[in-house]
C-alpha cells in the first residue's frame, strides 16, 4: 500500500506541476526567491518573510465580498476521532497545495481548490519525550526539486517530503532533531529532562532553519536560546544565548553564573527575515520565574527585547529592551512586522513590534532606534523580600497604547448595579495605582497578561497602516511565600513537588486560576495512567514535566488524587538513563522564594470582564505618523446585544490579514464568527458563523484564477472544539 500511495502522490505532483507551468508561467513565485511573498501562494507563516499578513490579491474586494460562500470544509480529525483540542494553525499554500496541522499535530496536504487530502503524516511520539505542543504553522523549503516541510511535534523538529508526506530520514536522527540540542551549551546541568517545545514555526534563511522555543515559566524553565539548524542535515549551525554567558554582552545585567539556573528569555511568538540585510528579527519573553526575580537581580538582557541577529552566524546586530527586570510576564508576544514608511519626509525601513501590554514600538531596522519618542519614568520599587525592582521603565509617547494601562474605580463595569457592586468588592481588596506596581502578597490588579497584543500579531498594508486586534482584560495577581506553604506540607513529598512545579498556574488550593483548570477531584476524572501521561507529556497549555524523578512523579500523582503518600510506590516506571525519569543527573533550574497564590481574571458574577466595554478591539494605526485612523469593538456577546447593550467586543485570539481588495479578514472572537471589514473604516462588510471559534489567523490564495480565504475553526478556550478548516470563495 505504501508503494501505491507513493506512486499516486508523485503522479499527482507531476500533473499539478505541469498545470502550473502551462497555465501560470511566472505568475506563481519560483523557488529562486524561497517563496517569500504572498500572491497566488501564502507561502510562509505571516504571509511573507516580513510578517506583513498582506496579500496583493483583489478578486475578492469591497464590492463583492458579501457574496462570499463556503466552498469546502476539511475535518482534520481522523475518522471516529473526538475533538481533542484547539487549532491555532495558520496554514501555508505552495503551488495550489495547502499544508496544515490538526489539533493532535497530524500534518496534512490538501488540494487548495477542493480540500481533498493528498497525504497526511502522523508523528510517533517518543516514549520518553511525548510532550505535545500547539502548532501555529509549518515551514516550507525547496531547492533543486527537494521540497520539504519542517514542523515541530513536542520536542522534535520533523522534516517531511512535501510531495509524498514521508519522513526524510537523512535529516537529523531518522528525520527529526531534538529541540533540546544546543540549550546545554556552557552548562553542566541536565537540560534534556526539561519541557522544550515550539508553538510558532521557525524561519528559513538560505539553508538554515532558525527557531525559538516554548518553555516553562517557573523555576524549572529551560533556557530560551535561539538556534539555527541545517535544513538539509539537521546539524546545529549556531546558537545565540538569550541569557548571556561569561564574556558575552549583557552578562553583567545578571548575577554571576545566572545562566546556570535561570531559564526562559525565549522566542515563542515567531520570527521574520530580511533577506536583503541577511537579518532575522524577533522578540523575547520574560525570564524565569514569572512574577518573582529575587534570584536574577539586574536588567536581565536579553529578556523582553526586540532583537536583530545576523541570520548566517547568529551574531547580535542590535537589541531594544521593552521591560527591565520583568516581574509581570510581559513577553513580546507576537511576530515583528517589517515594513517601509514615510517618516518626516524620509523613506525608512522599520520594525513594528506590538507588545502584550498594548504598546507599539516602531524601530529603525538597521539601528534599533525608536522613531517616535519614548520616555523612561520612575516606577514603584517596593517589591517582595529579596527582590530588587528596577526603578525605571519605558513609556512610548506615540503611538498611544492600544489597550488599557491602568485600572481605576471609574473603569469598572456598569453592565448592571449588581455587576458593578460585585466587581467593586474585589477591586477594593487590591492595589492598582501603577502599571509597574511590583507583585505582592497583598495582591495587585494589572493589564497585559492576556493581551494587548496576542500571538496572532498584526497586518500592514502597502500604505503603512497597521491593523492590530487587542484584548482589554484586567487580572488579579497575589503572591505567597514558598516557606509559608512548606510549613503546612508535613514532609509530604507530593505536595512539595506540587508547590515547586504546579502552584504557579493552578494555585495553592488547586482551584485553578484564569486560563488554568481546577485540579480538584482529579481521581473522579482521570485514571492514574491518564494523569501520569498528562504530567509527563504535557497537555494543552501545560508543558511536560518529564524532569520529575520516578519517585517525585508517583508522589505528585498520589497528592493530586488524594491517595496515601506511598500508594503505587512499587509500580514500575521505565527509567532510561539521561532521559525524562532519570534523576541521576543534576537538573537545571531553581525553586523561587515566592509563587502565585491567586492569578485570575477580574470578572463580574456572570463571567464578563470586570471593566467597561470594549473588551476586544481592532485598531488601525498609521505607522507614518503614529496616529490612529479608527478603533472598533471586535466581536459581540449576542445575549447582551439582545438586551440592548451595544457591541462590547470579546476577548480574541488569532490575528488579521489585509488584502489589496481593501479588506481585512479576521476571526479570533468568542462569538465564533469570521468577518470581512473595510480597511479604510473598520465597517463590517461580511460575516459567517463558524462551526467553532476561529482562534487562528486566516490566509488567502489563488487556484485556477479563483481567490480563496481559509480559516481553521478549532474552538477551545472554554468553548466547544472542532477540527475543521473552512474555505470561502465567490
Amino acid at each position: 500500500m505504501d508503494i501505491i500511495r507513493k506512486i499516486t502522490v508523485c503522479f499527482q505532483w507531476v500533473i499539478l506541476s505541469l498545470f502550473v507551468v502551462v497555465h501560470y508561467g511566472c505568475i506563481v513565485e519560483s523557488s529562486s526567491n524561497n517563496y517569500t511573498e504572498a500572491g497566488y501562494n501564502w507561502p510562509i507563516y505571516g504571509g511573507n518573510n516580513l510578517g506583513n499578513r498582506y496579500s496583493p490579491l483583489d478578486q475578492i474586494n469591497k464590492t463583492n465580498v458579501a457574496e462570499l460562500k463556503p466552498v469546502w470544509i476539511y475535518d482534520s480529525n481522523l475518522p471516529g476521532q473526538a475533538n481533542k483540542g484547539q487549532i491555532q494553525c495558520q496554514p501555508i499554500v505552495i503551488d495550489e497545495i495547502l499544508y496544515g496541522t490538526s489539533s493532535d499535530l497530524r500534518l496534512f496536504a490538501l488540494m487548495g481548490d477542493t480540500g481533498e487530502e493528498i497525504w497526511s503524516f502522523s508523528p510517533k511520539y517518543n516514549s520518553d519525550k511525548k510532550a505535545k505542543n500547539t502548532s501555529r504553522g509549518v515551514t516550507y523549503w525547496e531547492k533543486a526539486g527537494d521540497k520539504r516541510i519542517l514542523y515541530t511535534v513536542g520536542s522534535n523538529i520533523y522534516a517531511i517530503n512535501a510531495r509524498t508526506g514521508l519522513i526524510i530520514n537523512s535529516f537529523g536522527d531518522n528525520g527529526k532533531v531534538d529541540l533540546h540540542e544546543g540549550l546545554d551549551s556552557g552548562i553542566d546541568q541536565d537540560i534534556n529532562r526539561l519541557s522544550v517545545t515550539a508553538t510558532s514555526p521557525g524561519v528559513v534563511y538560505n539553508e538554515l532553519y532558525i527557531i525559538g522555543s516554548s518553555v516553562s515559566e517557573g523555576g524549572d524553565a529551560a533556557p530560551g536560546h535561539i538556534r539555527a539548524f541545517s535544513v538539509i542535515t539537521g546539524k546545529l549551525e549556531w546558537v545565540f544565548h538569550t541569557i548571556p554567558q561569561p564574556g558575552e554582552l549583557g552578562y553583567e545585567t545578571w548575577p554571576k553564573d545566572a545562566y546556570k539556573e535561570v531559564g526562559g528569555v525565549n522566542n515563542w511568538a515567531g520570527m521574520v527575515v530580511d533577506f536583503k540585510r541577511g537579518a532575522v528579527y524577533f522578540g523575547t519573553g520574560s525570564p524565569s520565574s514569572d512574577f518573582y526575580g529575587g534570584n536574577r537581580k539586574g536588567k536581565n538582557l536579553y529578556a523582553n527585547c526586540i532583537i536583530s541577529l545576523d541570520a548566517s552566524s547568529g551574531k547580535l546586530n542590535w537589541y531594544y529592551q521593552t521591560v527591565y527586570h520583568d516581574l509581570w510576564d510581559r513577553d513580546v508576544s507576537c511576530q515583528p512586522n517589517l515594513t517601509t514608511i514615510n517618516f518626516n519626509g524620509k523613506t525608512i525601513d522599520v520594525v513594528a513590534q506590538a507588545t502584550k501590554d498594548g504598546l507599539l514600538y516602531v524601530l529603525d531596522r538597521d539601528t534599533g532606534k525608536s522613531l517616535f519618542p519614548v520616555e523612561e519614568r520612575s516606577v514603584p520599587t517596593d517589591g517582595l523580600p529579596g527582590e530588587e525592582v528596577w526603578d525605571v521603565q519605558k513609556f512610548p509617547l506615540k503611538p498611544e497604547p492600544f489597550s488599557n494601562q491602568l485600572l481605576t474605580e471609574s473603569d469598572l463595569t456598569q453592565l448592571s448595579e449588581e455587576s458593578n457592586r460585585f466587581v467593586k468588592e474585589q477591586f477594593k481588596n487590591y492595589s492598582s495605582e501603577n502599571k509597574f506596581e511590583p507583585p505582592s502578597e497583598n495582591g495587585t490588579l494589572l493589564f497585559g497578561y492576556s493581551g494587548g497584543a496576542e500571538w496572532g500579531g498584526n497586518a500592514v498594508d502597502k500604505q503603512g497602516i497597521l491593523y492590530q486586534n487587542a484584548n482589554h482584560e484586567p487580572w488579579i495577581l497575589q503572591m505567597i511565600s514558598v516557606d509559608s506553604i512548606k510549613s503546612e506540607v508535613n514532609d509530604r513529598l507530593g505536595q512539595s513537588v506540587y508547590v515547586k512545579n504546579c502552584v504557579m498556574c493552578h494555585g495553592v488550593t488547586r482551584e485553578g486560576s484564569g486560563l488554568y483548570p481546577s485540579l480538584l477531584d482529579l481521581q473522579k476524572r482521570f485514571t492514574r495512567a491518564e494523569l501520569t501521561n498528562n504530567i509527563v507529556s504535557g497537555v494543552g497549555r501545560m508543558p511536560a514535566f518529564g524532569h520529575l524523578s520516578s519517585k517525585e512523579l508517583n508522589s505528585l500523582i498520589n497528592f493530586l488524587m488524594e491517595l496515601p503518600e506511598n500508594e503505587g510506590e512499587k509500580s514500575k516506571h521505565e527509567i532510561i538513563k539521561g532521559t525524562s525519569l532519570d534523576s541521576s543527573r543534576n537538573s537545571f533550574g531553581f525553586e523561587p522564594k515566592y509563587v502565585v497564590k491567586t492569578w485570575k481574571k477580574l470578572e463580574d458574577q456572570d463571567g464578563y470582564p470586570g471593566i467597561k466595554p470594549p473588551w476586544g478591539t481592532l485598531n488601525a494605526i498609521d505607522l507614518n505618523t503614529g496616529e490612529y485612523l479608527w478603533k472598533i469593538p471586535l466581536g459581540e456577546y449576542k445575549e447582551l446585544t439582545k438586551k440592548g447593550i451595544s457591541k462590547t467586543g470579546t476577548i480574541n485570539y488569532g490575528g488579521p490579514i489585509v488584502t489589496a481588495g481593501g479588506l481585512i479578514f479576521i476571526a479570533s472572537t468568542r462569538d465564533e464568527r469570521i468577518r470581512a471589514l473595510d480597511k479604510h473604516t473598520g465597517s463590517q462588510l461580511w460575516a459567517y458563523n463558524l462551526p467553532a471559534a476561529g482562534f487562528a489567523t486566516p490566509i488567502t490564495y489563488k487556484v485556477k484564477n479563483k481567490q480563496y480565504v481559509v480559516i481553521a475553526a478549532g474552538g477551545g478556550r472554554g468553548l466547544k472544539y472542532s477540527g475543521k478548516y473552512l474555505a470561502f470563495a465567490l
